[in-house]
Order: C-alpha cells, then structure tokens, then sequence
C-alpha cells in the first residue's frame, strides 16, 4: 500500500514524468533528514563491514552522560557550574567530567570543560536519539495506523507535534481536531486513503464544497462515492474552481496541508474512522509534508482522466 522507498521523496525517476516535474531539493536539514532515511536501513550493515561496531556497555554509558554532554553544548562550564547545572554532587560531576575527559569528548581549558569537537557530535546525536524515541513513543497510535512499514514515515520533524487519538467515550476527538484546523484555513491539500471526514459530517462538505480552496487526492473509489453522495454540490464546486480532485491507486495514508499547520491521520481498520490525526505548525514538518504531497501528486491524475463521475 505504501509508496516506494525514494518515491515518497519525490526522487524516483520515471520515464513517463519529466524531471522537472519533481520536487525541489529541500533545506539543508529537510535533505539530512530525508538521506538519513533513506539510509538508515543499511547502516547495520555498513557497520558490520567496517568490523568496529561500539560495544554496547559504552553505548549505555554515553546515553547516561548525556545531561552532562548537553549543558557543555551551550558552552563552557567549570566543575560548580555543572554540579548547579544538573543538581549533582561533587563527586558525582567528578566522576562524569573523568569518563568524558578519558575518552576525549571533554577537555579542559582555563579551569573550565569544554566539549571537543568529537564530544560535540556524540553530545548532538544524542539529543536526536532522544527526541525520536520521545517522538516514537508520542506518535505510536499513528504509526501503528498508518502504515505496516513504519520506515515510510519520518519522525524527527514531529518531535512537538499536537497527537489527538479518539478515546472510547470520545470517539469523534481526531475529526473534531481536523475540523477546527479546517474552519481557520482559507486552503486545504492533501490526499488521503478515505473521505477526510465522514460524509454525515456537513460542516466539512460545506467548507470543501463552499469556503475552502481545496486540492484532495483521493483513491478512485472514495471519488465515487463522493459524487454519488453530493452529486450537485461537488460538481458546482469543482465549476466554480474551489475543489480540484485527483485520484490516484494507493495511498499510504492521510495528509492535509493547511494555511499554518500540516497534519497527518491515521484511521481505524474496522470503523473507518479516523483513529489519531497528529499536527504541527513546525516548518521542516511543513516542507516534509510538502515534499511528500509534490511526489504523491506527480503521481496521481485529474479526476477526469480516471473517473467520468462529473459528467
């Protein structure tokens, strides 16, 4: 179901689509983010040929020195200033400033610790490492929804994102919070695996038909049944320029692009219903969703190349 590997980048080359057709090259951060995804799945191996994996008791070690490593990243610190920093005893900050000193990640300049430029990267992969754990664990209802192959999902830039999951005795929580986001903006895109809201829910089909500038990519099917329920009101707003609809074979999941914020919906299997829908008004999460949309609907087609619903 989900697209493959480099197409979800906007990077597979097709002979049916010329090049310029694809995506821009993103930030630099956007493109580190992205080449680390696209290569973490071989790192295992790259390391196993290297033949110089880090045993894992120095892997633990330097996760639990990672306060110490943290608070050196703003800059240099004496001895008590550490001990304040992380309310830690003399002792204590004695023996965490001799580990990192004896293996060259600190060194000691003027009295005061100061990172090493090899202390600085470890210190930086280890609040990354941080945040996507935290951000795994926060998006677990969306990964488990979204997608059998988590790998098709990129966390970093959802580290502070908003995560709205239906509750049993609320289950409407997810649509109700995709709504609100619609009713503040003046345009909608994205594409997504079923409707964007149940088809009883008005207040969204007057906004799509009505209110909103609205690109959707939806699968064949879901178009369908979109005419067959709103015959009228669809094709007037596809006349009158304020819906413009695509289709396309498979879908990995739901995204909308909103004026300030990209949000992502994941749906339950045996309602339908949408089961979480995390947003953010981060901007690498803003410049990923877009990213992401420009290589869906490279791949998709007008509404009347696949379906004559609107005729």
């Amino acid at each position: 179901m989900a697209p493959d590997r480099d197409d979800r980048f906007g990077t597979t080359d097709r002979d049916d689509r010329p090049n310029d057709d694809r995506p821009p090259p993103g930030s630099p951060v956007l493109e580190a983010i992205l080449e680390n995804e696209r290569n973490r799945r071989y790192l295992g191996e790259r390391l196993e040929a290297a033949g110089d994996r880090v045993d894992t008791d120095l892997l633990g070690d330097i996760v639990r020195h990672g306060p110490v490593l943290e608070a050196l990243l703003e800059g240099p610190l004496d001895r008590r200033e550490i001990e304040d920093r992380l309310e830690i005893s003399r002792a204590t900050s004695h023996r965490y400033v001799a580990w990192l000193d004896e293996r060259e990640l600190v060194e000691k300049v003027d009295g005061r610790f100061r990172l090493t430029w090899r202390g600085a990267a470890v210190a930086e992969e280890i609040l990354r490492f941080e945040a996507n754990v935290r951000t795994a664990h926060r998006l677990t209802p969306l990964l488990e929804a979204v997608c059998d192959d988590h790998r098709d999902f990129v966390l970093e830039p959802f580290v502070d994102a908003r995560v709205t999951v239906a509750e049993p005795d609320d289950p409407f929580r997810p649509v109700e919070r995709f709504l609100a986001l619609v009713r503040e903006s003046e345009t909608l895109r994205g594409f997504n695996t079923t409707h964007m809201a149940p088809l009883s829910v008005g207040e969204f089909h007057h906004q799509l038909f009505e209110e909103t500038d609205t690109e959707i990519i939806y699968l064949p099917g879901i178009v369908e049944t979109l005419f067959e329920t709103y015959p009228e009101r669809a094709r007037r707003a596809i006349e009158a320029g304020h819906l413009t609809l695509r289709t396309r074979g498979n879908l990995p999941y739901g995204l909308a692009i909103f004026d300030d914020r990209v949000g992502i919906g994941g749906y339950d299997e045996a309602t339908g219903l949408m089961g979480v829908f995390v947003d953010t008004d981060e901007p690498i999460a803003r410049e990923w969703a877009e990213r992401v949309y420009a290589s869906v609907r490279n791949d998709s087609a007008p509404l009347d190349e696949r379906v004559d619903s609107t005729r």
